[in-house]
């Protein structure tokens, strides 16, 4: 084994020692250089603006020298990359073709390119920013991708499209005005990390993909914010979901995940939950949205401990046929809790019932939300604890936490950052 190990690193450094330099002028035509080069070489591509489509059939870099513009003139994919070990950086890519059937993208990373980088260059007006299928280690870093802003959100393809691949790393990108920022479709091992995403459909649109890591990704002003659907073993943190339409963070179909330290505000459903079991949702900031969690079909057997929610115009929105406890170990909490802590350990010595009278009344007669502070209806809520008759299921927090974990929630109260 080592003498093989040995022997890959040394075909690899003569290949680089043997790599060339290709410098490509305005006027001259990339794809020639391209057909010209041999295996590794590097090609340099001066500033200006160059009309052709590529297909990069050989491993080789493609490096952008004062970001020249490279534009397919919206005839199909304007970069076609069939080679392994290809690198693509410091470009301005637009104007690919429309066609969904085809996929067009700004880059289309076929079958059996494995370990292609593209980095730190803007793919503007393509349908499909970068297309990646049955692939191995792609790294897309650094990019910023905007879409076919002008056509309705149904006929725009997607920010990066992943089907699938293994050991992908989507880190920094910047997407906004595609159908769905990231797609995922059956592609494990991977690193979504530090993109930011505005003005989709889904921020991500993702399914039937495990042992991925999402961290540090901003989605904000989309439709929904992170679609994380029939999946298992994620690792979901350090997130900030605001101002999505409709929800923040959606798991559905959902098992052997974690959920921790996200920021979720603004959104009309914070969390939605659907046929979600033995998760663990911890330290998460849901705040300011107009439902904080929806909860429904059978999301069960869950451990949810450490999260703050506050100021959500109703805090969970439950629909089962019994209780579900939270809060086992640690507890949760509750802006609207009315209890007491008489023992001083800061905890409550009531529990949180999230479906109480009150909150039915809610649901019926929106307009009660005006009096939930009142006296007369925090009245009503302890009377209910004690008449079982009319309580519904609930969601029940034994020992809900009498001040937040988050000393810097109220800076997320107008439900976006920093105010």
């Amino acid at each position: 084994m080592f003498f093989i190990a040995l022997l890959g690193t040394l075909q690899l450094t003569t290949a680089a020692a043997r790599a060339a330099e290709l410098a490509v002028q305005p006027g001259e035509s990339i794809g020639a250089a391209i057909a010209g080069a041999q295996p590794h070489d590097v090609i340099l591509v001066a500033r200006g603006h160059y009309k052709e489509r590529l297909l990069i059939d050989k491993p080789l870099t493609l490096r952008g020298v004062d970001r020249p513009t490279l534009d397919s003139a919206l005839q199909g994919d304007t970069i076609r990359v069939a080679a392994a070990d290809v690198t693509i950086e410091n470009f301005i890519i637009t104007d690919s073709g429309d066609d969904l059937t085809q996929q067009n993208a700004g880059i289309y990373i076929q079958s059996g390119a494995d370990r292609v980088t593209v980095q730190h260059c803007d793919i503007a007006y393509s349908l499909f920013g970068v297309w990646v299928e049955s692939v191995k280690d792609v790294r897309i870093i650094g990019n910023l991708i905007t879409g076919k802003r002008d056509y309705p959100s149904a006929q725009r393809g997607n920010g990066i499209q992943l089907f699938n691949t293994t050991g992908a790393q989507i880190i920094g990108n910047r997407i906004s005005f595609v159908r769905d920022g990231i797609y995922v479709d059956v592609s494990h091992h991977a690193v979504f990390r530090g993109n930011r995403i505005h003005d989709t459909r889904y921020g991500t649109h993702y399914m039937n993909s495990y042992y991925n890591l999402w961290e540090d990704n901003d989605v904000y002003r989309n439709r929904g914010g992170l679609a994380l659907m029939e999946i298992r073993n994620q690792v979901v943190r350090n997130n900030r979901a605001w101002g999505n339409s409709d929800h923040g963070i959606m798991l559905r179909t959902i098992q052997d995940s974690v959920i921790e330290n996200n920021i979720v505000a603004g959104n009309q459903r914070g969390l939605f939950i659907y046929d979600a079991e033995y998760n663990i949702l911890r330290g998460n900031l849901v705040v300011a949205n107009d439902v904080g969690v929806h909860l429904w079909a059978g999301s069960i057997n869950n451990q949810v401990e450490d999260n703050d929610f506050i100021r959500n115009r109703q805090q969970i929105r439950y629909i089962a046929t019994r209780d579900e406890q939270w809060g086992a170990e640690q507890g949760n909490y509750w802006s609207n809790y009315v209890g007491w802590d008489r023992d001083g350990d800061g905890r409550g010595d009531v529990p949180y019932e999230a479906n109480d009278l009150v909150d039915r009344l809610v649901w019926r007669l929106p307009a009660v939300k005006l009096l939930l502070n009142s006296p007369a209806l925090q009245t009503l809520r302890l009377a209910s604890q004690q008449f079982p008759l009319l309580r519904a299921p609930s969601i029940i927090d034994q020992q809900p936490r009498m001040r937040p974990a988050h000393p810097d929630w109220s800076s997320w109260t107008d439900g976006r950052p920093g105010h």
